[in-house]
């Protein structure tokens, strides 16, 4: 290959790498905390190490004139200042684990009456959980909003997605996340997630029986097809989580058993270019049936394989084009 060629490959390599590193994501667990005692503290959560991504559940009060409130279930009291939580949301940071507050649940009021309402909502969250500054959880600046909508109408939550996009263009970068049903489209999170602006989409896999794994036979065929749907539908930067139960009390149906997960569906979603890993619902659960110390090792995915394989087939790609350009 003469010298001309040579450059121009080097530099369209250089070029490319970056996102090959970027698509590669080595895979974690996502899981919800905030809804039973049990879960322990938030401290003790993030020191297991098992967990890549925190996420307080619920916000589950808002939007609609309403004065905000959550529901931690005896965490913290209604609304009562949960400044408790600050040394413990900045150790699991410290630690690498990113902390995000989760908005809705299937318990709440909660609902954006318009566009208006939807910005007055991300001034609000960035003000009080993402800027540092003194709010109901202390001083902190958590990593991001999660959308858990399953309940109220589903107008204007893409509103507040490009609100909250907005803010954090402006200001320090945050995580945007949204857990809609496995049944595509999703009732309320639709438009939301065709705005590519969520960097996870945390797919609740279970409680959807034509969707989910099924039981019964072992049978994990309608899953991969959903999960297939589903990672080819967001856009390539929106790594994709499947999100299943703790233990097979933690929903009403769609448990894997993790023989079944490890086997028979994480070789096959590890190979998708925007896997993310394993959501789990949630910590309470986990912590009765050790699910996430059981699958940690087989969720993630080798990361230095993969990104070789994808930079041979491309650099191949180049070096070939690049031939039929500059024949020799």
């Amino acid at each position: 290959m003469d010298t001309k060629r040579q450059a121009l490959l080097l530099l369209l390599v250089l070029t490319i790498f970056p996102f090959t590193i970027k698509a590669s994501s080595s895979g974690g667990i996502a899981i919800y905390w905030g809804q039973n005692l049990g879960d322990g503290t938030l401290t003790s959560t993030c020191d297991t190490g098992n967990y890549e991504i925190v996420l307080l559940a619920f916000l589950n009060v808002f939007g609609g004139g309403r004065v905000p409130s959550w529901n931690f279930a005896g965490h913290c009291g209604d609304w009562s200042p949960c400044t408790k939580l600050e040394p413990e949301i900045k150790h699991c940071q410290q630690k690498g684990v990113k902390v995000l507050l989760s908005l809705g649940g299937a318990i709440g009021s909660y609902s954006l009456s318009s566009p208006e309402d939807a910005k007055n909502v991300a001034d609000y969250l960035n003000a009080k959980f993402l800027s540092g500054q003194s709010g109901p959880l202390g001083s902190v600046t958590l990593d991001g909003i999660d959308f858990d909508i399953e309940g109220g109408t589903n107008l204007y939550w893409d509103d507040l997605a490009r609100e909250l996009d907005n803010l954090r263009q402006q200001n320090s970068y945050f995580y945007l996340s949204a857990a809609p049903q496995c049944p595509r489209p999703d009732h309320y999170l639709d438009k939301a997630i065709k705005t590519g602006l969520f960097d996870y989409v945390l797919v609740q896999f279970y409680n959807n029986p034509s969707c989910q794994y099924n039981q019964a036979n072992g049978d994990a065929t309608d899953l991969l097809k959903s999960w297939n749907d589903w990672t080819s539908s967001v856009l390539p930067n929106n790594t994709v989580f499947m999100g299943l139960p703790a233990s097979p009390d933690a929903a009403g149906n769609g448990y894997i058993p993790p023989n079944d997960l490890i086997s028979k569906v994480l070789p096959i979603i590890k190979q998708t270019s925007n896997y993310g890993g394993v959501m789990l619902w949630d910590r309470f659960h986990d912590v009765g049936n050790d699910y996430s110390n059981q699958i940690k090792k087989y969720v993630k995915r080798p990361v230095l394989r993969f990104v070789t394989k994808v930079s041979e087939a491309i650099v191949g790609s180049i070096s070939a084009s690049l031939n039929s350009m500059f024949p020799n």
